[in-house]
């Protein structure tokens, strides 16, 4: 499924893209619950990909594998611009996460009056992370999401994370 396996990185040193092809639905929820399970506050999921590519999907399969509710509501962010979710981390305990959609956005001015900085205290799932700019998280997690040679087919190329992604897609 994956490949380069990848090696540990030192500091400095880019990190290896790893290459999947989704065959359906059922593994795009599938490699979304893989990374929800590793996924910790201050953490920055970048979801890149035309329209229609599979970013919603995939943004609604990890947050109901992170709630642990595979019927929690995610509707698309679209139009509300971001979603919040109170996600468990322990006994009495929750991680926030905020799903942002800024294809309707024109650049990081806009992202930052969304309460960007706060957010990023938790967990962020970003659809179109182009606006962000320069508030583009340093060492986050980006899937880029393409159209395969079937209609449910996906091609996701993930790029960050390279402690963890070793282990997500080991599983």
């Amino acid at each position: 499924m994956p490949f380069p396996a990848g090696a540990a990185k030192s500091p400095g040193v880019e990190p290896t893209p790893r290459a999947l092809t989704l065959a359906d639905l059922a593994a795009t929820e599938r490699l979304a619950a893989r990374l929800a399970a590793l996924a910790r506050p201050g953490d920055a999921i970048l979801l890149e990909g035309s329209l229609g590519a599979g970013k919603s999907a995939f943004a609604r399969a990890f947050l109901r594998a992170a709630s642990g509710d595979p019927a929690l509501e995610v509707p698309s962010p679209s139009f509300t611009l971001v979603q919040g979710y109170d996600l468990p981390s322990g006994p009495g305990e929750t991680i926030e996460a905020q799903h942002f959609d800024l294809y309707r956005l024109s650049g990081p001015g806009e992202v930052a009056e969304l309460g960007w900085h706060d957010a990023r205290r938790g967990i962020v799932l970003v659809e179109w992370p182009d606006r962000l700019g320069p508030l583009r998280p340093a060492g986050a997690l980006t899937i880029a999401l393409a159209h395969g040679a079937t209609e449910d087919e996906r091609l996701a190329t993930l790029t960050g994370w390279d402690d963890r992604l070793d282990r997500a897609l080991a599983a």
